[in-house]
C-alpha cells in the first residue's frame, strides 16, 4: 500500500501579466505566447448586435421603412443603412468577431466599406490570414 502526498489546503497560481491604460480604461495585457489572443472589439460588437436588432424590427413589422427606423432610433438614415448592412455578414466572420478570433485588420471603419455579399469571398476577405492590414 502506497501513501499518497497530503493535498495542500491552498493552491498559488503565478500569472504575469501587466496593467495597461487604453482610452481612459485600464486592461491586463497578458505575455506574448502560444495562447490564443481573443480580444473582442466592443464597438463591432455593439454595430453587430445594432445591425441584427434593426433587421429583426423591420423584418417583424414593428417598421415599415429603414427610414422611420432611423427616426424612431434618432440617428441619421445614412449611419443605419451602413450598419445594417452588417446583417449581410457570413456567419463565419460573425462568429469570428463574436468570439474575438478574428484578424486585427478587421474595425468597424473598415466594415462600413462595401464588402463583397458571397459568403466565401467575404471569409477570404476578412478571414485570410494573407491579409495585410500594413499594405492598405
Amino acid at each position: 500500500m502506497t501513501r499518497a502526498k497530503p493535498v495542500p489546503k491552498t493552491v498559488t497560481v503565478h500569472i504575469p501579466f501587466r496593467i495597461v491604460k487604453r482610452g481612459g480604461r485600464k486592461e491586463m495585457q497578458m505575455p506574448d505566447g502560444p495562447s490564443g489572443h481573443t480580444k473582442m472589439d466592443n464597438t463591432v460588437v455593439k454595430a453587430l448586435a445594432r445591425a441584427f436588432r434593426w433587421k429583426r424590427m423591420l423584418e417583424s413589422g414593428e417598421f415599415t421603412t429603414m427610414a422611420e427606423l432611423a427616426e424612431h432610433e434618432g440617428i441619421a438614415f445614412t449611419y443605419m443603412a451602413r450598419v445594417l448592412r452588417l446583417s449581410l455578414l457570413s456567419p463565419e466572420v460573425v462568429d469570428a468577431i463574436m468570439s474575438g478570433q478574428h484578424h486585427s485588420h478587421i474595425s468597424l471603419a473598415k466594415l462600413m466599406d462595401p464588402f463583397p455579399l458571397n459568403w466565401a469571398e467575404q471569409e477570404t476577405f476578412w478571414l485570410s490570414e494573407r491579409q495585410n492590414p500594413e499594405s492598405e
